[in-house]
């Protein structure tokens, strides 16, 4: 009786992401964090909170902008502090819920400069002075508490999330490509996409050299590193015939390896695009900068360019029947080895805009931000199938709307595993993923 097991490219991966996350672990410690798992930087807000001359304990406060977000609590003489990215203009936000009962920030002690937005009596827009610290204390009193509707947070959320989605989908359908035609779980994919954030900050922030050069030389510089990638390492790996397993180790290396030689290259801390964080534009409920905009209709165009490629054009068609059936689409006469090459330098395009998008929805570009994507890269092309370029981008927007949706019920220090929780449901319930392939074997 035939028996029906698991593919081995999904097990190995499974088990290598395991692998990877306890190799990461001793890492992520090490970085200049706060005990709440802040970024250190040179910028924060702080304040205390009182009510009727007392220090109130455990009130989480939260700030956002511009695509960053964070958050702290109250210490026992209720002080708290909140670093950002950058001196800009942010929106601090007081979690109600957690404020002793009957009470609200009283806005008649607040001085002028600093009032609730209007709507909400525990939300303020906030911007540094001369210096990189701003002092906000805050005073409760009794009062009847505004809030944003449900509904109102849940499209905002939403909108959110296929931004994030859609980002997150041209990083992901790269490495599905390269996954589909050389069945190799790129672990080096996340240094990809900070290759390309780091190559346009190089020649902007650093160079001081104008916007759209540094961005055409990010979407150049990671074909050449996807060309580079494959004619220097990868196409010598596979003609000495290594199986899957030792190729994804050698990965794992390569990502240590890119991942340090960018802290070398531009240091440790977050260095900022041009135009990064800028005014948002409110559409009732949701609030988008022109950034986003342009972000998403990038994201759209790219998108569809690689659709095209796939079914319109001969290569687009090669790389299908490659990873359809490799062996017989060389003997139909399909040159594998320059169908591979070609898919590399997609992958390393489409991880370059990605890691430029990425900087700007963070913001800022850090030497170790692709890593952040990237287990929830292996989510998203493990949800919608693996080796399907469209259900990367699926499982992406699954993955994006799942990931700041979630935010409306869990901390947002969790929302991260929300993805996980989606991805576990849908291959209880399917297997092999959204648009993958059922095989029997045995």
């Amino acid at each position: 009786m035939a028996l029906r097991r698991p593919r081995p490219g999904l097990l190995a991966l499974i088990a290598t992401i395991a692998a990877l996350l306890f190799v990461m672990a001793p890492l992520s410690a090490s970085a200049d964090t706060t005990d709440d798992g802040q970024e250190i930087t040179d910028f924060y807000f702080a304040g205390v909170i009182t009510n009727k001359d007392k220090p109130v304990e455990g009130v989480v406060m939260k700030i956002d902008g511009g695509g960053f977000d964070a958050e702290t609590k109250t210490d026992a003489e209720g002080k708290w502090r909140l670093y950002v990215p950058k001196k800009e203009t942010y929106t601090l936000t007081v979690d109600e819920d957690t404020l002793p009962k009957g009470v609200i920030v009283d806005a008649s002690q607040l001085p002028p400069a600093i009032q609730p937005i209007s709507g909400t009596t525990a939300s303020f827009e906030v911007k540094f002075g001369l210096t990189g610290t701003k002092i906000v204390n805050l005073f409760l009193g009794e009062g009847q508490r505004q809030t944003t509707s449900f509904i109102d947070q849940l499209l905002s959320r939403t909108v959110g999330g296929i931004n994030f989605g859609l980002l997150l989908g041209l990083a992901s359908m790269g490495a599905a490509l390269i996954y589909g035609t050389t069945r190799l779980s790129n672990f080096a994919h996340g240094e990809m996409v900070s290759w390309g954030g780091v190559v346009a900050v190089i020649f902007t922030s650093l160079w001081q050299l104008p916007l759209w050069l540094g961005l055409i030389a990010a979407v150049v510089g990671g074909a050449l590193l996807g060309w580079a990638l494959d004619a220097g390492l990868w196409r010598p790996l596979r003609k000495r015939g290594l199986g899957i397993v030792q190729l994804m180790i050698v990965s794992i290396g390569l990502s240590l390896a890119l991942r340090y030689a960018l802290q070398f290259i531009i240091g440790g801390g977050t260095i900022q695009l041009p135009g990064a964080s800028p005014d948002p534009l409110h559409f009732g409920p949701i609030s988008l900068s022109y950034i986003d905009l342009i972000g998403m209709g990038v994201s759209l165009a790219a998108i569809l360019g690689v659709a095209y490629f796939l079914t319109r054009t001969r290569v687009g068609k090669a790389t299908r029947a490659i990873s359809d059936n490799p062996q017989l689409a060389a003997a139909s006469g399909i040159d594998v080895d320059r169908v591979i090459r070609i898919v590399w330098i997609l992958a390393g395009v489409l991880a370059a805009i990605s890691g430029i998008l990425w900087a700007y929805f963070r913001p800022g570009v850090r030497w170790d931000m692709g890593m952040q994507m990237l287990l929830l890269m292996f989510c998203a092309i493990t949800l919608g199938g693996l080796g399907s370029a469209l259900g990367a981008l699926i499982g992406s927007l699954i993955v994006g709307i799942a990931v700041e949706v979630s935010t409306l019920w869990i901390p947002t220090d969790l929302k991260y595993a929300s993805a996980l929780i989606a991805l576990i449901v849908i291959l209880l319930v399917r297997p092999q993923g959204l648009f993958g392939r059922k095989e029997r074997l045995g």
